[in-house]
């Protein structure tokens, strides 16, 4: 979803501001399997998805881990090199042609700090970034793998379509084996 379309339908966006943000966010159309962040990184780039889907994962063990999903409409950072001026574990890449748009987060920030709208709008990304890793953490600790599985498909609907099956497997911790047998019903 186009980044000042996706900020209308949150808030009532200024001429101005519109201007502001197309100025201060860059637009890159990049293709499959470009790796925008490596793991290891120490980026304070905010990205935010127009089109596609970018995985993020992280390395342990020489095993390549999916860690999370980020569809069109999203935002995604590295936490720890933004907010805490520390290395980040987790590297992302495109998983489809897309087109990305990115901000440094000091820049950001001044575009946050000079808008009321916007404000709330940042409150509103960081709540639901935390409720999605809060939604990571239980489906870890308390669900089967075939309730991860569902909540996946509720959460990202196209997901089978868009994604391979391997990355699918281990962003819900199990083997393609076991998810091949959850997709034909035999768990």
């Amino acid at each position: 979803m186009d980044l000042i379309l996706f900020l209308k339908q949150h808030m009532i966006l200024s001429p101005e501001m519109e201007a502001q943000v197309q100025e201060a966010f860059k637009t890159e159309e990049l293709p499959k399997g470009y790796r925008l962040l490596s793991p290891d990184n120490f980026s304070q780039k905010v990205f935010y998805i127009e089109k596609g889907v970018v995985r993020t994962y992280y390395v342990k063990d020489g095993k390549d881990i999916t860690h999370s999903f980020v569809q069109e409409g999203a935002f995604f950072v590295s936490i720890e090199s933004a907010f805490f001026n520390t290395v980040s574990p987790y590297g992302s890449e495109l998983l489809e042609q897309g087109t990305v748009r990115t901000i440094p987060y000091h820049d950001l920030e001044k575009l946050i700090d000079g808008s009321q709208p916007l404000q709330k709008l940042s409150r509103l990304v960081m709540i639901n970034a935390v409720k999605t890793f809060s939604d990571k953490l239980y489906s870890i600790q308390f669900q089967s793998a075939q309730e991860r599985y569902n909540s996946m498909l509720e959460k990202f609907p196209d997901i089978m379509l868009r994604v391979p099956l391997g990355h699918i497997a281990s962003y819900l911790g199990i083997t393609q084996e076991t998810l091949s047998r959850i997709r034909a019903g035999k768990v």
